[in-house]
């Protein structure tokens, strides 16, 4: 994930709003109590999560993949006071560690929290939303996105996660077959990329975000 150089990466940092205490907690805690902790979103990409929530105040937020909270956290900054942010994770092992960070926040009456496949899950839900997160599974990134098209409002935003694979992406020698995982976010790019639904922007930030506004249907 480390696509820029460290000075300047700590340097950016330095010169970005703090995370709370909360997410400081949070943010230490998964490091030191949960495996693969490098899937925690951080301070920098929080950061500019929560901006651009905070830009678009929305009412509905759907979160696919929510790993130990973080960036549900630094989403519901920017909630409507009678907003609400739904997130979905099929790991349950996380759902203690997880519940008392959200219980700790002052969104905790916002956050829905739901354990379960997400392809089964989304269908079900009777909501429009104006934001949505991807960061689960990269082989189901595709199905996710056919999911929730017609759920999210026109500008609505649907924000992809880890669209660069620690630059596997763009270092694919041609003609070489690469793994199923890296192939599903080449297929999934392209495919973002290729909609003419959408304008579409793919950041460089911290592992890769691809950031998709909905055009009016």
């Amino acid at each position: 994930m480390d696509f820029i150089p460290e000075n300047i990466a700590q340097y950016s940092e330095q010169h970005t709003s703090p995370e709370s205490e909360l997410l400081a907690s949070l943010n230490r805690e998964t490091h030191v109590k949960v495996l693969q902790p490098r899937m925690l979103s951080g301070h920098l990409q929080g950061r500019f999560l929560s901006m651009l929530s905070c830009s678009h105040k929305p009412k509905r937020i759907l979160e696919i993949g929510t790993y130990t909270g973080y960036s549900a956290l630094c989403l519901a900054e920017g909630l409507t006071p009678d907003g609400k942010l739904i997130t979905i994770d099929v790991n349950e092992e996380l759902e203690v560690f997880t519940k008392k960070f959200f219980a700790q926040s002052v969104y905790s009456e916002q956050i829905e929290y739901l354990i379960g496949d997400a392809q089964v899950i989304i269908p079900t839900l009777d909501e429009e939303f104006d934001i949505v997160f991807i960061d689960a599974d990269k082989l189901n990134y595709s199905k996710y996105y056919d999911l929730v098209f017609d759920k999210v409002k026109p500008n609505g935003l649907i924000i992809s996660d880890n669209v660069l694979w620690s630059g596997k992406v763009a270092n694919l020698p041609e003609g070489k077959k690469t793994d199923k995982d890296t192939q599903a976010l080449l297929d999934f790019n392209k495919k973002c990329n290729d909609d003419p639904r959408t304008e579409n922007i793919l950041l460089p930030i911290r592992d890769g975000l691809m950031i998709s506004r909905v055009l009016g249907k």
